[in-house]
């Protein structure tokens, strides 16, 4: 466990390049002596460096880094360690054409647009298909998530370091601002309650498939100001008490833990719970101890909070796309900003005027 601790939390106290150093610096001197402890110490300096190796993200990777890994290969085969140094260029090999990727990359949509004749409307669509095409795509960048991008995020919000979360986040808030255009746009108010009632039945299908992403999405969409004080039926108010219990801020989002603790993968957890959990830890605890020790009681901290992360992201959903979803999706590209939605929020019902449930 402290080896699984340390490997997921080492780069919010040194650096991948610094660490590969260290390991490298560490097996040169200590297997050069005959003492049984030192040749023990050089082949567990080996061994932590062929792992952290292993677990290198994209942002980790540097022509320096590879550099480095390259020169110390080549020590091993100049010293006779064939298997050692065979093993390590396996893993070399696959980091320096991920590097080699990296510079060639191109940004890709999520999904092709589908080609249809007449796109459908959101009500012409049934709920729990919905939901699975909504999951697949929160799967899809999920998935692409390394957990050091969420502890890095934690410490210094930096969206270069942090790409693939960077890009789940703007996820969420692209398909809540998107369900918020949808119900604004219509301008019926029996359509704009057609088009509520259809995302609370979205969400009722996502809470079933473990699917806390979109389901959190589309709550904050229904529970947004321009909204919430529209006048809604009676059981549209009192559905959405319920649902937003789940998520209740009080006692720590207790009732959402208690339901992540019981969930099985596949699940697609709320990563804002995770963010703030992991700079509440960061703000609170020092880094170093008062001797100048790396407080590792902090780390293990952090890594208890993504462990779960870490065991959901072992789930896969079995659902199969359908293009015609995901081409009337759009990527959820097409929504309005704040202030619109607010200008139409008060068109249909002006400031000042009387809230009032319709019974």
């Amino acid at each position: 466990a402290y080896g699984e601790a340390f490997i997921t939390t080492f780069r919010t106290f040194i650096s991948p390049l610094e660490l590969i150093q260290k390991l490298s610096h560490r097996y040169t001197v200590y297997h050069c002596q005959m003492n049984d402890a030192k040749q023990k110490a050089a082949k567990e300096s080996f061994s932590l460096l062929v792992r952290v190796v292993n677990d290198l993200t994209t942002p980790d990777l540097s022509e320096r880094l590879l550099v480095i890994l390259m020169n110390f290969d080549y020590q091993l085969v100049s010293a006779g360690h064939l298997t050692m140094a065979k093993l390590l260029r396996v893993k070399l090999i696959e980091k320096a054409l991920i590097y080699k990727q990296k510079a060639s990359l191109t940004v890709q949509t999520l999904s092709s647009r589908a080609l249809v004749a007449q796109p459908p409307t959101l009500l012409d669509l049934k709920s729990a298909e919905i939901a699975e095409q909504m999951t697949l795509l929160d799967a899809e960048l999920f998935q692409k998530i390394e957990i050091p991008e969420v502890l890095i995020w934690a410490q210094e919000q930096c969206e270069e370091r942090s790409p693939n979360l960077t890009r789940f986040t703007e996820h969420f808030n692209k398909m809540s601002y998107w369900a918020r255009t949808q119900i604004l746009s219509q301008n019926d108010a029996k359509d704009r309650e057609k088009h509520v009632i259809k995302f609370i039945k979205i969400m009722k299908h996502l809470r079933k498939i473990n699917n806390y992403n979109s389901y959190l999405a589309l709550l904050s969409a229904l529970d947004s100001a321009p909204i919430r004080r529209l006048e809604w039926h009676k059981t549209i108010t009192e559905g959405l008490k319920e649902y937003c219990a789940l998520i209740d801020s009080s006692s720590s989002f207790r009732a959402y833990r208690q339901a992540l603790a019981e969930t099985n993968p596949p699940c697609i957890p709320y990563i804002g719970l995770v963010l703030q959990d992991l700079t509440f830890v960061h703000i609170g605890n020092p880094d170093l101890l008062p001797d100048g020790a790396t407080n590792f009681s902090k780390r293990w901290q952090q890594y208890h909070i993504v462990v779960n992360m870490k065991r959901f992201k072992k789930g896969s959903y079995p659902f199969k796309k359908n293009e015609r979803i995901i081409g009337f999706f759009d990527n959820f590209e097409y929504y309005l900003d704040e202030d619109a939605m607010w200008q139409i929020s008060e068109t249909i019902k002006p400031r000042g005027s009387r809230k009032t449930n319709v019974n």
